[in-house]
């Protein structure tokens, strides 16, 4: 078993990445009760893409968002730096790379769109990740996060937390090929930011027009931007 550290060391990242990969999609839907199909549907909606668009899904993991992002008609490139994770998703026709969010292997402004679903949180420095992704985007190009927030709602927080202790743990040492890692993603979900901070993050990141959509009573937030 294996798991990362919140200093999220890039090659422990990977490699904790690679050994959830078997099972990850199955494990996502039962954590989620199935939200994870409707979130990834709502990031296709908010990056408002048109066909023969140029659309970057980075820490895409095995494709399967990249193949939602694909039906908008748009050309989508699913990016990630876990080759476990993007083996797990060889089934699926979409393109490919092994790619590291914070030395992104493509030119300037090529990209209309980008987007990063549940994957920021993860990378070793996450402001860092947020320009390569402005500069890889051409002026006017869209970028959504889709990230875990912090919940609105005090009760529900409470209740919120708790599960991420508890709840999460126990479901993965029924479905996950690698129970330990949840473990630290429910750690890295507590120690992310609020949805505010992240959004002025994104903001000095060299985005424009930074705003955010509650999900799941702010349990998940769509931040969206535009590139100057």
């Amino acid at each position: 078993m294996s798991r990362a550290d919140l200093d999220k060391d890039p090659h422990d990242v990977a490699v904790m990445f690679d050994a959830v990969a078997r099972r990850y999609d199955l494990t996502n839907t039962v954590l989620t009760a199935g939200q994870d199909r409707r979130w990834r549907a709502l990031t296709r909606e908010a990056l408002q893409l048109r066909p023969g668009e140029k659309v970057l899904d980075l820490a895409a993991g095995t494709a399967v968002s990249t193949v939602e992002l694909s039906r908008s008609g748009a050309w989508c490139v699913a990016a990630d730096f876990s080759l476990g994770m993007l083996r797990a998703g060889a089934h699926r026709a979409v393109p490919k790379v092994a790619a590291d969010a914070l030395h992104l292997p493509f030119r300037d402004a090529v990209f209309d769109a980008v987007t990063i679903s549940f994957g920021l949180r993860n990378v070793a420095d996450p402001d860092l990740a947020l320009r390569e992704m402005a500069r890889v985007t051409r002026p006017g190009g869209r970028l959504v996060v889709c990230e875990f927030g912090r919940p609105t709602f005090a009760p529900f927080r409470v209740a919120y937390h708790l599960g991420l202790e508890k709840v999460l743990p126990a479901v993965a040492d029924r479905v996950s090929s690698n129970p330990a890692a949840y473990r630290y993603l429910g750690e890295s979900i507590r120690d992310w930011p609020a949805q505010p901070v992240l959004a002025r993050r994104v903001a000095a990141a060299g985005w424009s027009d930074v705003a955010w959509r509650d999900l799941a009573f702010g349990a998940v937030a769509l931040h969206r931007a535009r590139r100057p």
